[in-house]
């Protein structure tokens, strides 16, 4: 494959509650974001979250680009609703590859293993983050952190008008 036509492997980290409306802001967001980076293909590398992870994946496949997925745990799909579990099937059958942290049981340690796993295997990282700082350590403030101190390329997105969901409303 010629250089120039070497995918640029680009991670995604963000907010996982999301307004509808949001969602539709962050997916336009989003697909600008692969144009303007995109003069060759894109290979996401996602752990395939709610809201921003999976509007990432279906914007690289939108895009004809291919994705990874980092699962954080053994657990992980057991952790997604029933009215979720359709779509994050169907994602997780699109992944080119899927890697396991080795963590046994989905919660903040083996969220944080999964996103500094993805630092590691990114070129390029794109946020979706309101620029607040969060309250655990596998947090979108601090994936951003891992990866600017790492020297990755960072943008971050957040439409105006968009707002995070109450957990609930999810």
């Amino acid at each position: 494959m010629a250089p120039d036509r070497v995918p640029v492997r680009l991670g995604v980290t963000g907010h996982i509650n999301l307004t509808p409306a949001t969602e539709r802001l962050v997916a336009d967001a989003l697909r600008v974001e692969l144009r303007r980076i995109s003069d060759r293909p894109v290979h996401g590398v996602t752990c395939l979250a709610a809201g921003t992870d999976q509007i990432f994946a279906r914007a690289v496949l939108d895009s004809g680009g291919t994705y990874e997925v980092i699962l954080p745990a053994r657990d992980y799909r057991d952790t997604i609703g029933p009215a979720g579990r359709a779509a994050f099937d169907e994602l997780l059958r699109r992944a080119t590859r899927v890697i396991h942290t080795g963590y046994r049981t989905s919660g903040t340690a083996a969220y944080a293993a999964a996103n500094r796993e993805l630092v590691l295997r990114v070129q390029r990282l794109v946020a979706v983050w309101d620029g607040e700082p969060g309250c655990h350590a596998a947090s979108t403030d601090r994936t951003v952190r891992w990866a600017r101190q790492r020297g990755i390329p960072t943008t971050v997105l957040w439409p105006p008008d968009a707002r995070r969901a109450a957990p609930h409303q999810v």
